[in-house]
């Protein structure tokens, strides 16, 4: 699912006008990084926490030169999901 589709499918729950959905899931994702950005992390109930996670510092290979290389510890933003939407998937998504 695309975020066309998602803006799509809202506009036709609500009854609202594509331009003014899309502007304002724009405008969700945009403060879900802002704030990611400036060191809070992002909790919706239900749904789940944009959290920011810390990368311990390793060693790393540069294969087409064949020499080890250092990489710093560093954050990276992570979704974890909430526990009524990891079980939902669950319940839905049966393994074959």
């Amino acid at each position: 699912m695309t975020k066309a589709d998602i803006v799509a499918k809202i506009s036709e729950k609500l009854g609202l006008e594509k331009g003014d959905v899309q502007a304002t899931v724009e405008t969700l994702m945009e403060e879900v990084k802002n704030s990611l950005e400036s060191g809070d992390n992002v909790y919706l109930r239900g749904f789940g926490s944009f959290i920011i996670k810390t990368r311990a510092e390793k060693t790393g290979r540069n294969i087409s030169k064949n020499t080890t290389i250092k990489i710093p510890a560093h954050n990276i933003p992570a979704f974890k999901p909430a526990k009524v939407f990891v079980e939902a998937v669950k319940a839905n998504n049966k393994t074959k």
